[in-house]
């Protein structure tokens, strides 16, 4: 049987954990988030060139939700990569309805898990989760 990557659990879960550390490294050096992701030793896969240019091309609406849902916080006062983790997350939820909320969750706990903290896993997930509910409802 042939895995297509776009369907590919494990495909997917590697994207997103290089387009994290796009996300993270370009926000890190202050750089614009499509040349940082333009020169990559190697051409990114579609999926991480999605998200990063879905994100960099929608990045107001994204901070702006998030900072409407991440109560006592906003994008700028976040670590690092826990903004980039959201960032990608609510990109997600809102411009890929394709993508199920399950998957988003998952994914963005677990890297949350595995680079952040125990209470940023937490955080994401309630973040994440009150933003689908009221984003996916609307569509």
């Amino acid at each position: 049987m042939v895995e297509n990557s776009d369907t590919n659990f494990g495909s997917r879960r590697e994207a997103r954990e290089i387009a994290l550390g796009i996300l993270y490294a370009a926000d890190n050096h202050d750089q614009n988030l499509v040349d940082y992701l333009n020169n990559q030793p190697l051409p990114p896969e579609e999926f991480v060139a999605d998200l990063i240019t879905g994100i960099a091309d929608n990045s107001e609406r994204i901070d702006t939700v998030i900072d409407d849902f991440a109560e006592g916080w906003s994008t700028n006062r976040m670590p690092a990569i826990d903004r980039a983790l959201l960032r990608m997350a609510v990109y997600e939820v809102i411009y890929r309805p394709d993508i199920p909320i399950e998957a988003i969750l998952s994914e963005a706990v677990t890297l949350a898990s595995e680079y952040s903290t125990e209470q940023s896993s937490k955080f994401i997930n309630g973040v994440v989760a009150n933003i689908a509910k009221e984003e996916r409802a609307a569509t």
